[in-house]
């Protein structure tokens, strides 16, 4: 028996995502002045969907005739992409710090939410460890 789930292990991949869009979103704020610095963005969702076409959706089969899913976790790490195809300043940059701060606040109710469910998932194996008290 496996004491962490692939739930876990998808929840520990968003982390991790999760961090870096904090990376990513603090670098282009720290050089909203720098001049021709282009921002940078995660790239999450085709990383997500590569996953996703490379192993079908992991599950157990508790009978013959179910089909059959790949129990293995699909892992996969999200790129970050340079946006070379704007232009807000007059000095090369183009660091939209409206649309940074704005990221970075939905970058930060995604954690919380991710943090919150893993936090469920460890309170979970805590009762069992203690025996339901």
């Amino acid at each position: 028996m496996k004491l962490f789930t692939p739930t876990v292990q998808s929840l520990e991949n968003a982390l991790s995502t999760a961090t870096l869009r904090q990376k990513v979103h603090s670098s282009n704020i720290a050089n909203v002045d720098t001049p021709n610095y282009k921002s940078k963005r995660v790239d999450f969702q085709s990383a997500l969907n590569q996953a996703m076409d490379q192993q079908p959706l992991a599950s157990h089969k508790t009978n013959p005739h179910h089909i059959p899913f790949s129990n293995e976790n699909t892992q996969f790490a999200p790129e970050i992409k340079v946006n070379n195809t704007t232009k807000y300043q007059n000095n090369g940059n183009n660091v939209d710090m409206d649309l940074e701060m704005a990221e970075l606040a939905k970058n930060q109710l995604w954690y919380n939410a991710v943090t919150e469910r893993i936090n469920g998932k460890f309170g979970s194996l805590r009762s069992v460890i203690n025996e339901g008290r």
